[in-house]
């Protein structure tokens, strides 16, 4: 953990300067009729969960680079989590892979305490085989061929949410590799059918008050077809399975210059929106730090979201998932959780009324104008006087630094040798 001592010699070297550029700001939202302090309260109730998995070195198929420090658990997963929470005051809950993270559910529960920290949407893992696992996804899970193969990733799902039970979770993410590489390999319909059956079942096993979110990639591992390959069969999923279904969005997971705003539209008007997975990409499902390819595309996301978020029974489940191959994890987590949040702030700038009189009018031009005016708005002193009232660092990454938190977890943790390909 961050000793909060040097958090705060770190921003009694920055409050004069952030308290001069929160006044400045101040004053020019003002003259917008925008009121500062109600964008700050808007940032600092905004949340956004980090995957366990991201806490380590990822990698391509081709290798990975583990770097010093690396998490050997769940355990140095959750302490690594907390720093991160500790620094941005953003990240409050943490999303669960199983069986990865797989461990007594009590002790999670006493570590998370330890760490401040809640539990968000669990993540079920049939892309991959397990050592101990009696019959392989090679081929498929949850729409394989044989039916004890299905019955084996149903099972898993299942183990699963009983985990996220016993500690607070209330939400299974689900999802799957399978699909095909060569034409005529496999029946498109039939191994649809069969991969419904299997996610009706477990559907059948959540509780009362959980969510069950399809989430859709276009390619990869599959490369011909992909069962879920897209939002389209993502809301055919969540329609048939029916109320407690919905599709999660992972930024990277479309095809280049896919709409993913409007995604997004349709979505909310269908009932169907449950979260989203942030990353960024460039060619494909890169999985890139949030915000560093397309910050305007991510803008224009949350521009949907704050429109539309009066809409009534629409509850996200904010994520963040990527994979870090040359940065420390944990610097690139905050970066992410900390653009995500600027996005966030961002659209909340975008002055509605008006926009909406550009739109009656059909001026494309001022209503394009409307939303640049807000994303160009330089909004760091509002995120960085959010996380200094809270106990946060004002500049978390240069806080994260000073500590040598990175120095320390290599001297108590082993050397991980590097390897082949793999995500984590």
């Amino acid at each position: 953990m961050i000793d909060k001592h040097l958090i705060e010699a770190e921003n009694a070297a920055r409050a004069k300067d952030l308290a001069q550029d929160y006044e400045a700001l101040a004053a020019r939202l003002a003259r917008r009729d925008v009121d500062i302090e109600d964008l700050t309260a808007r940032a600092t109730a905004f949340g956004v969960a980090v995957p366990s998995w991201g806490t380590g070195t990822g990698g391509t198929r081709f290798a990975r680079f583990p770097g010093l420090g690396e998490p050997r658990g769940i355990m140095d997963k959750l302490d690594d989590c907390a720093v991160i929470n500790r620094l941005t005051d953003a990240t409050p809950s943490v999303s669960l892979h199983i069986p990865w993270d797989k461990e007594d559910p009590a002790l999670l529960l006493e570590k998370a305490g330890e760490c401040e920290l809640g539990f968000d949407a669990m993540n079920s893992n049939t892309f991959q085989d397990q050592p101990d696992q009696e019959r392989s996804y090679k081929f498929g899970s949850l729409s394989h061929t044989d039916a004890a193969t299905r019955e084996q990733a149903v099972e898993h799902n299942l183990e699963c949410i009983e985990i996220g039970r016993q500690i607070g979770s209330k939400a299974l993410t689900v999802w799957i590799g399978d699909g095909s590489n060569f034409p005529g390999q496999t029946s498109l319909s039939r191994q649809f059918d069969r991969y419904l059956e299997a996610m009706k079942q477990v559907y059948a096993g959540l509780p009362d008050d959980w969510r069950i979110f399809s989430e859709h990639k276009i390619y990869e591992p599959a490369f011909y077809s992909t069962v879920v390959q897209d939002w389209g069969t993502s809301l055919m999923t969540a329609q048939e399975l029916g109320p407690k279904a919905q599709c999660l969005v992972d930024l990277g997971h479309h095809a280049p210059n896919v709409n993913i705003e409007m995604i997004v539209a349709r979505l909310i008007r269908a009932g169907k929106l449950g979260g989203f997975h942030f990353n960024d990409s460039k060619y494909g499902d890169d999985d890139l730090d949030s915000g560093t390819i397309e910050p305007f595309r991510l803008f224009l996301v949350f521009n949907e979201l704050v429109e539309l978020e009066n809409t009534p029974g629409l509850n996200l489940a904010h994520m963040i998932d990527q994979s870090h191959n040359v940065t420390d994890p944990i610097e690139s987590l905050i970066v992410s959780a900390c653009e995500i949040q600027r996005a966030y702030v961002q659209a909340s700038l975008v002055d509605r009324a008006a926009l909406d009189g550009y739109r009656q009018e059909n001026d494309a031009l001022m209503a394009a104008a409307t939303l640049r005016a807000a994303f160009r708005t330089d909004v760091e002193p509002i995120l960085a006087m959010a996380r200094a009232r809270a106990g946060a660092a004002i500049d978390p990454v240069a806080a994260y630094r000073a500590s040598g938190y990175r120095a320390k977890t290599a001297e108590q943790r082993p050397r991980v040798a590097g390897g082949g390909g793999g995500i984590v």
